[in-house]
């Protein structure tokens, strides 16, 4: 999938794809979220995300995953999308992820408020993902992410404007 391919909306979890939530976290003066992940030497900025365990809810994984990559759950829920959003991997990437099983990722998006305070956030968790964090204009968004996810990123700005704007 190139970055200006649209990414791929189903009303469920595609096969082949490794089930996981993403986390819309609208902040103070409707900014958004992102953390520079740790395990990329190129500077790569996301919204958090993590796989969805089985049995769990898209709404309780967000807010596990919340806990582990930010430190904090202190949230209330906005929206949750309707769709599923699936984008696939680079090869390279795929080959060494999750053992080659899955060829992207499926994202259930939710829309948080974010209800704490910024000195709550805390990137020094058990399994550290973030080095760094800040709030930013939900538009930058596209442009901050790595190529393969920016297509998701301009769906999800999309459908959760109204929230900010």
């Amino acid at each position: 999938m190139t970055a200006d391919a649209c990414c791929i909306e189903t009303p469920t979890p595609r096969s082949g794809y490794r089930p996981c939530v993403g986390i819309f976290l609208l902040g103070p003066h409707g900014k958004v979220f992102v953390g520079r992940r740790r395990d990329t030497e190129v500077e790569a900025w996301q919204m958090p995300q993590g796989g969805i365990d089985p049995g769990e809810s898209v709404q309780a994984a967000a807010r596990r995953e919340l806990r582990e990559e930010v430190g904090t759950d202190r949230v209330a829920l906005l929206r949750e999308s309707p769709v599923w959003r699936s984008y696939d991997l680079p090869p390279e990437i795929a080959a060494r992820m999750w053992e080659g099983r899955y060829r992207g990722q499926t994202q259930k998006w939710v829309a948080l408020r974010f209800t704490g305070e910024d000195r709550d956030i805390r990137l020094d968790g058990p399994h550290p993902e973030f080095v760094a964090w800040r709030w930013v204009e939900p538009d930058e968004l596209p442009g901050l992410v790595v190529p393969f996810k920016r297509c998701v990123y301009l769906s999800v700005v999309a459908e959760f404007r109204s929230l900010w704007a």
